[in-house]
């Protein structure tokens, strides 16, 4: 017979505080695999334990307390352990209250973990991708998607990035304002990805993971408290508000997903519009264009336009013009390629999208052939539509994604 398990809110918080547990346990011991399989410990403990005795008045500071522990037995059991006796023991000293204290504090352990993650032993890739697990609570598998790597690629990555840091030396510790201002643009690009991981979830049965999304933009609200002169911070924030103004209209009744151009637009967030359209505007007059200000600058048509009809798609193009020369990512190529198609005709369109067939970036994924599907609807070619619908459909290991795109392509096998 089972014991009692943890209720809802129980289990959310737990996952809330795995980032701020983690960063806390990193700073402390600057050993990134041992504190995260000492803060997996630690929620094994909590599953166990919290049921049974309540969840504890400091949640936060009783799973550094338990990882912490387990950190210590850890470190006990190195072979270098003599020559670290002393410093442990003066850790272990302290350790109750400093937990304690570290819950009161202003610092984001969260955000300082971000940092770390983007350390100089690694590659501005690997950083990104050790940082979504760590900090974003992503899987492998949702980190090799966002990459367009497959999954046994990823996790060789992150495996190798972790043991990078152990071998270089350089301590896995909080960096100083001049190593921040270095790892800044790898944080943005995790902020980014963590963020459209939560607008547009990857797989499973939810269009949307709130959760991270949120947890993305109250992050971004952090580095902008200390660098709004950065213009793509800035951006960044401008970006994510100006998209999730949108999130309510997004889905409908039983979770389907509903287009851009066929949302309610009376639903959309006025207030999130405002604030993005404000820090756009801020950082556009910096002068110093990024592309995070760019798709900023792209949102801003589309929520700037009470109806579909009204959206201004020649400036658009114009903004995807700019964005293309900056940025290699396929993505945009695709997003392009929609913006040529509605202003010069699809065929255009469809002519852009041809190099992505050899790109093994977007080759094997659902986007492509999803976008050639859209445009071909559009020129008209019913069949060859139909086809690239499902082809996208059993691509896509996204429920509401998919049954869209099945739904797309039974509307045309029927008409």
């Amino acid at each position: 017979m089972t014991g009692p398990s943890l209720d809802a809110t129980s289990e959310r918080l737990l996952r809330e505080l795995v980032p701020q547990v983690l960063g806390a346990v990193i700073r402390r011991f600057h050993d990134f695999a041992a504190a995260e399989d000492a803060v997996q410990e630690a929620l094994v403990a909590a599953f166990t334990q919290w049921p049974q005795e309540g969840v504890p008045e400091n949640p936060r500071g009783w799973l550094i307390q338990v990882a912490s522990r387990r950190m210590l037995d850890y470190w006990r059991s190195e072979e270098a352990r003599h020559n670290r006796e002393t410093a442990v023991a003066l850790e272990a000293q302290t350790l109750a209250p400093a937990a304690d204290h570290e819950l009161a504090m202003n610092q984001d352990d969260t955000l300082i973990l971000f940092f770390m993650c983007c350390h100089p032993a690694l590659t501005a890739s690997s950083a990104v991708a050790l940082t979504l697990r760590a900090v974003g609570g992503l899987t492998t598998a949702e980190i090799a998607h966002a990459f367009f790597v497959p999954e046994a690629t990823m996790a060789q990555r992150i495996s190798r990035a972790k043991q990078s840091i152990k071998t270089s030396g350089i301590p896995f510790s909080p960096p100083t304002p001049q190593e921040q201002t270095q790892r800044l643009r790898s944080v943005l690009h995790v902020l980014y990805l963590i963020f459209n991981e939560g607008y547009t979830s990857s797989s499973g049965p939810d269009l949307q993971r709130l959760e991270l999304a949120h947890e993305a933009i109250r992050l971004a609200r952090a580095v902008y408290a200390s660098l709004s002169d950065d213009p793509e911070v800035t951006g960044l924030l401008a970006l994510m508000l100006l998209t999730d103004a949108r999130r309510v209209a997004r889905t409908g009744a039983h979770g389907e997903l509903i287009p851009l151009m066929e949302q309610d637009r009376s639903v959309w967030d006025q207030a999130e519009i405002a604030e993005g359209i404000e820090l756009l505007t801020a950082a556009l007059s910096k002068g110093r264009i990024g592309t995070y200000q760019l798709q900023a600058a792209i949102a801003a048509v589309h929520d700037e336009a009470p109806r579909p009809e009204d959206t201004d798609w020649p400036h658009i193009l114009a903004l995807y013009e700019l964005l293309k020369r900056m940025s290699d990512n396929p993505m945009v190529t695709l997003n392009h390629a929609i913006a040529v198609a509605i202003v010069h005709g699809p065929r255009k369109g469809l002519e852009l999208l041809q190099p992505l067939d050899d790109d093994a970036r977007v080759a094997g994924q659902h986007r492509l052939p999803a976008v050639r599907a859209h445009l071909l609807e559009m020129a008209g070619d019913r069949e060859a539509a139909i086809a690239q619908y499902r082809l996208a459909a059993s691509r896509t290991t996204s429920i509401p994604e998919r049954n869209y795109l099945m739904t797309q392509a039974a509307k045309l096998s029927e008409g």
